[in-house]
């Protein structure tokens, strides 16, 4: 990605204090365990280490820390029964979940051969954790748990941990990056405006301002003929170009690439709404010209694009890029009755990684609704399974994330230069259509190919926001 981040995960473990210096092989035993279990954290997030927990003077000074890295979530391990006072000092002062693992060492007692350290140490699972989630509970923190065994391997408790992990990079890149908007919404679009300030309160989110005069001017200083070079080349490997394509026809569009990335890193920009409704003559008609397959290539290194001002469909693509690696910018586009299909899909730019077959790009004297006209870019979605994300607000600005999962199916498609799919919904197109439409969502909604609701459960859960999940 363009601009990196790394989510900060909180990491410690538990057990009752009592028992270590009864069973004094239980110490050796947790420390093992717990080495173990940290090596399941991945390396893709920064793991904030709290140590084994004994007491309540251990569990704040592991809040202490928590604290001070500004973890995304917490994760601890149950080694054995312990009292919730060993946890709550350490997520008390925390606004992130806390995801319980349960982990048991062995998969089954050998019974005539257990003793009580054995028992502790490999064999106690479950008694601890409705005191933790009460307490939780009590405390209003939200909460997860994952029940597993270690002996043999538990792929799907891996899977949780690392989906969890997941989730937490959203709101790190949410924390630590900016959203650029480029002018306004589409006028009278009224589902996308936004009030930035809330954005930032509720989200983390903050958004920068730019004027088009500035964009317009944003190439000017690129001189680097073998940087540009290499940006033509990148942009002829992505696209098929309509009428044949060399570094020369794309050269101008290269320049304004490698311009928007040095943007990008400068101004830490992970997220992008624009919007242009001006005369698209000189200098801002050759950028507007541009725009579609510019930020296409953007959207390729993770900065989520969105077209017509959309600051919360740009967040759906972006939640959807850092779980899934794609996030494609989409609307309802048309029903196919006689197949009960919904099309799906939008003009713009798009994310190359969502597409089965090279994308191609053409151009086209007028875009529908907008000024000018220019490159259009088109992408051919992956067939299986596919999920959609929309934001939207309610009366009181609070977010919501509104998910549906489908299956994209094989066949005819349109073909004036804008991206569709063909989705199944197993409630049928006009139920999924009602649905969909009476959850509140805006028009836009971001796609990716592959089943994410299950992931993005958890980004809400982290943001604490609803979700209303349409079909799966």
């Amino acid at each position: 990605m363009l601009v990196e981040t790394k989510a900060r995960v909180g990491v410690f473990a538990i057990a009752l204090g009592a028992y270590l210096p009864q069973f004094p092989s239980l110490v050796p035993e947790f420390q093992g365990q717990y080495a173990d279990f940290k090596r399941m954290i991945p390396e893709s997030v920064e793991l904030i280490d709290g140590g084994i927990v004994t007491t309540k003077e251990q569990a704040m000074a592991a809040g202490d820390k928590f604290r001070a890295a500004d973890v995304d979530l917490v994760v601890l391990q149950l080694l054995t029964y312990a009292t919730s006072y060993n946890m709550l000092p350490a997520v008390r002062d925390l606004d992130v979940p806390v995801v319980l693992v349960n982990l048991q060492k062995k998969k089954a007692p050998d019974y005539a051969n257990t003793d009580t350290a054995t028992w502790l140490g490999e064999l106690y699972a479950c008694g601890a954790v409705g005191e933790m989630v009460a307490d939780l509970e009590r405390a209003g923190k939200r909460h997860a748990v994952i029940t597993g065994v270690v002996e043999g391997g538990d792929p799907a408790a891996r899977a949780e941990i690392e989906d969890w992990c997941k989730a937490a990079q959203v709101r790190r890149r949410f924390r630590d990056t900016n959203l650029a908007q480029i002018g306004r919404p589409y006028p009278g679009m009224m589902d996308l405006y936004i009030d930035e300030t809330n954005l930032y309160h509720r989200m983390f989110l903050y958004t920068k301002q730019f004027d088009w005069e500035k964009m317009w001017a944003i190439a000017d200083n690129i001189t680097d003929e073998d940087a540009i070079r290499a940006k033509a080349r990148d942009i002829l490997d992505t696209f098929d170009i309509e009428g044949g394509g060399t570094i020369e026809k794309v050269w101008d569009m290269a320049k304004y690439v490698v311009a928007f990335e040095q943007w990008v890193k400068e101004e830490k920009i992970a997220f992008v709404a624009s919007h242009y409704d001006g005369f698209a003559q000189g200098k801002a008609g050759v950028l507007d010209s541009m725009l579609i397959p510019a930020f296409s290539m953007l959207i390729k290194q993770g900065v989520a694009c969105a077209v017509e001002g959309d600051i919360k469909v740009s967040m759906a693509m972006g939640i959807l890029k850092t779980i899934a690696g794609m996030g494609q910018l989409s609307e309802m586009y048309s029903i196919d009755f006689d197949q009960d299909i919904c099309i799906i899909g939008h003009s713009g730019s798009g994310d190359a990684d969502i597409s089965a077959q090279k994308p191609t790009m053409k151009i086209v004297p007028v875009f529908h609704g907008k000024t000018g006209g220019g490159y259009l870019t088109q992408f051919y979605p992956h067939l299986g399974p596919v999920t959609y994300l929309g934001i939207t607000q309610d009366r009181d600005g609070h977010f919501k994330f509104v998910v549906a999962e489908g299956v994209n199916e094989p066949g005819p498609i349109f073909t004036f230069g804008d991206t569709n799919m063909r989705t199944r919904f197993a409630i049928g197109a006009r139920e999924f259509c009602n649905r969909w439409s009476e959850a509140g969502p805006t028009h836009h909604m971001a796609a990716a190919s592959g089943r994410h609701i299950d992931t993005i459960l958890k980004v809400a859960k982290i943001f604490n926001v609803p979700v209303d999940v349409i079909t799966r």
